[in-house]
């Protein structure tokens, strides 16, 4: 558990930044000239070691979380990044998806921050599941009845629908088992089992919608047992800005490499939503090999790497007071 949060926090920015350079890159043009380190300029003409909104948001919901839980400091920091108050990496906001947006606008018109997330089925971007890591840390000695609560909380002040909450529920399972020391194959079928008899038992979707996750959960369509997601070949990968696709791939990326740095270059690699599928893989990534073996060069090119290692520390004495 020790350095569990810093661990985690650095692969969600380190992959973050990884991808900011070739952001809507397709695959194809990332196999001809594949990342292979931190790059300067590219697509939103940063320099190396620059994270983006990804990052931004899943370090305002850490700096939050070193108060207490509380939605509405949540969304005040949100606001305050929205604002290049707070969490820029150079003072000024270069990267903010649509639902994201119009969420952070209600925000500021006063609605409730549980209210602000949109809820139709167009509303399903990849914007909570790119920054709820750090909730994890709040919520992993909680029933699971409660983690749920909370994770669809904090996804619903930008990301409403059932879809983005299970898709941030799942994620936060499956590294849940992670963080408790588990191998990933045993954290993988673990989760699987936890949600579906979760779901099962609980009315909180449909089945049909319940079926949207039937790669990751390897549930039975119909008539039709399909292919488990760790044996999808790449061209079955999708890798938009659509929270299932974002989901699918970071933990196939996980799933079938074997260290944090082919991990989250297989993610970025993918091309599309490089920054978020990089983020999303990082910070599993992060946790499952540890700060040290994330490589050194890339923490070091990190943008307010110390800024962020200060906010890491101050969550943990928040929530570990004991820890060594």
């Amino acid at each position: 558990m020790k350095n569990s949060i810093k661990s985690g926090i650095f692969g969600v920015c380190i992959g973050d930044a990884l991808g900011v350079p070739v952001e809507f890159r397709s695959r194809d043009e990332l196999r001809r000239s594949p990342v292979t380190t931190m790059r300067a300029m590219g697509t939103h003409r940063q320099p190396a070691g620059t994270w983006s909104d990804d990052s931004s948001l899943a370090l305002c919901l850490v700096d939050s979380l070193c108060v207490g839980y509380d939605l509405e400091d949540m969304a005040l920091k949100f606001l305050q990044w929205y604002n290049e108050e707070i969490w820029t990496p150079h003072g000024s906001v270069f990267d903010i998806g649509i639902a994201t947006s119009q969420a952070i606008r209600r925000i500021s018109k006063g609605t409730s921050p549980n209210l602000c997330g949109g809820t139709s089925e167009f509303d399903n971007g990849n914007g909570s599941l790119m920054r709820i890591l750090p909730l994890l840390f709040y919520i992993k000695d909680l029933p699971i009845e409660e983690r749920f609560d909370k994770v669809k909380e904090v996804s619903s002040i930008t990301h409403g629908h059932i879809r983005s909450v299970l898709a941030c529920f799942i994620y936060l399972e499956f590294t849940l088992e992670i963080l408790t020391g588990k191998g990933k194959w045993e954290a993988y079928r673990i989760m699987q089992e936890t949600v579906r008899d979760f779901l099962d038992h609980n009315p909180i979707c449909s089945q049909e919608e319940m079926n949207k996750f039937h790669r990751i959960l390897e549930l039975k369509v119909g008539e039709y047992d399909l292919a488990p997601l760790y044996t999808l070949q790449d061209g079955e990968i999708g890798s938009s800005g659509y929270v299932l696709a974002s989901l699918e791939a970071s933990l196939w990326c996980f799933l079938t490499t074997e260290s944090y740095s082919e991990a989250v270059l297989k993610a970025v690699n993918l091309g599309d939503d490089t920054d978020t599928t990089g983020a999303i893989t990082g910070g599993i990534a992060g946790i499952y090999y540890g700060f040290e073996n994330i490589p050194q060069e890339w923490v070091s090119d990190l943008v307010r790497k110390d800024d962020i290692e200060n906010l890491c520390l101050k969550l943990e004495k928040k929530l570990f007071p004991n820890q060594e």
